[in-house]
């Protein structure tokens, strides 16, 4: 066979690709939600082996894109909604391995600013599952998606306020780097909509 009848006989699914990766990114999202109710080194080693287990996905998804002549949308666009994708689980790993580090325990307002990430990265991936599916459903879950960032950003400067009045400036410290690697997660989820709307929009 040569060279040409290979790269375009090569069947990839990017498609079910990119939704394993997102599936394993919201697995690892409502990991983080039962740390969060529990603060168990248990359920938080859960949230470490998922994210290892999407870093794989991810090297899958790009290994196959690097060997394959033709994709379904742009090969840019695969790339950085994967890589969007994989960041928000990056945050969620980092949160647990710092809160561990730091000793800090869950707190109510970390477990409602987990819940817009839940709710958010939950849109993500229906929006994901339905690239190829109903393009109006799967715009309709990213704009959903990008919504909830602001959502974030409130709760962030609320929480923000409410810890700066506390006394314990070891605690301050600690807690201000949690929030904010709960903020930038929002910020990938809001970029992970973003680029979901790019595509759906060059594709309708």
């Amino acid at each position: 066979m040569g060279i040409l009848s290979w790269l375009f006989s090569k069947g990839v699914d990017f498609y079910k690709l990119l939704q394993e990766h997102s599936d394993l990114t919201l697995k690892g999202v409502q990991a983080l939600v039962t740390f969060m109710k529990t603060g168990t080194e248990e359920d938080g080693n859960n949230v470490i082996q998922i994210e290892k287990l999407a870093d794989r996905k991810r090297k899958e998804l790009i290994d196959e894109l690097d060997s394959t002549f033709i994709t379904p949308f742009e090969r840019e666009d695969i790339y950085a909604l994967s890589s969007a994708i994989d960041n928000i689980l990056d945050y969620c790993e980092t949160t647990v391995k710092e809160m561990e580090i730091y000793e800090l325990k869950p707190t109510e307002e970390l477990k409602e600013m987990i819940d817009v990430i839940y709710k958010g990265t939950e849109l993500i991936n229906k929006s994901v599952y339905n690239l190829d599916k109903d393009k109006k459903l799967s715009m309709e879950c990213a704009l959903k998606a990008k919504k909830l960032e602001n959502e974030m950003e409130s709760y962030y400067r609320k929480y923000l306020a409410e810890l700066l009045k506390k006394d314990d400036i070891k605690y301050i410290l600690k807690m201000r780097e949690i929030y904010r690697h709960l903020s930038n997660c929002a910020d990938k989820m809001d970029l992970a909509g973003d680029i979901l709307g790019h595509i759906l929009v060059k594709d309708i």
